[in-house]
């Protein structure tokens, strides 16, 4: 069994959503469908995979605003994710995409995550960590078996989330990175909400936003 992933940026914000799968199995994880779910559903279908759960980092239009239509695209798939404090944002998706000009469903997911739980994305557990501050349920999954995250809008390469909306909390993104994400080796590879990946240590070692 290997883990393979494919990164579709989508809509006008090229927000990096992640199709995870199990190459024996065929048996994917979808990670914050922002829109364009059209295309999430031709590559599935191109590549011969199975969708069996969506997962959610955060609530923002740009990665949660496909969820509802993807899921009701494939009967039985549950949304999963994120933390329930950011039920305020997913109630309100519509009202974010009116915004931007875009269309988007309010979403109830069915099931929220807490810090400590697990999720299986491609037949491995994934940790998951609560990480408050971009967005107040932010949450980041983990593998230290195969050393891989999935950040959301938590880190980024060169630089983090950020929190200048009315519920961002700066001090709470960076503790939780310094605390929960940097503790775990610098071997860790992310991917991240958008652009480029990176790895803990050259995170650690030089984005400028982390303290020395």
């Amino acid at each position: 069994m290997a883990l393979k992933a494919a990164i579709l940026p989508v809509t006008a914000f090229q927000q990096n959503c992640a199709l995870v799968w199990d190459d024996t199995t065929m048996r994917a994880t979808v990670i914050d469908p922002g829109g364009d779910v059209a295309r999430i559903r031709q590559v599935l279908a191109e590549q011969g995979l199975e969708l069996e759960q969506i997962l959610l980092t955060h609530g923002h239009i740009d990665h949660a605003g496909g969820a509802d239509e993807l899921r009701e695209a494939s009967p039985g798939v549950p949304v999963v994710g994120p933390h329930l404090a950011d039920k305020m944002l997913l109630d309100n998706l519509e009202k974010q995409a009116s915004a931007y000009g875009l269309e988007a469903r309010d979403l109830v997911p069915d099931r929220w995550l807490t810090e400590g739980e697990t999720v299986t994305i491609a037949g491995q557990d994934f940790a998951v960590l609560h990480c408050p501050g971009h967005s107040p349920g932010s949450v980041v999954f983990v593998s230290e078996a195969l050393r891989i995250a999935f950040v959301g809008d938590v880190l980024f390469q060169g630089s983090i989330g950020r929190t200048d909306f009315p519920y961002g909390d700066h001090d709470a993104l960076i503790h939780a990175i310094m605390t929960k994400l940097m503790p775990l080796g610098d071997d860790i590879q992310f991917l991240c909400g958008h652009g480029p990946g990176s790895d803990f240590g050259t995170e650690r070692r030089t984005n400028p936003f982390l303290p020395r």
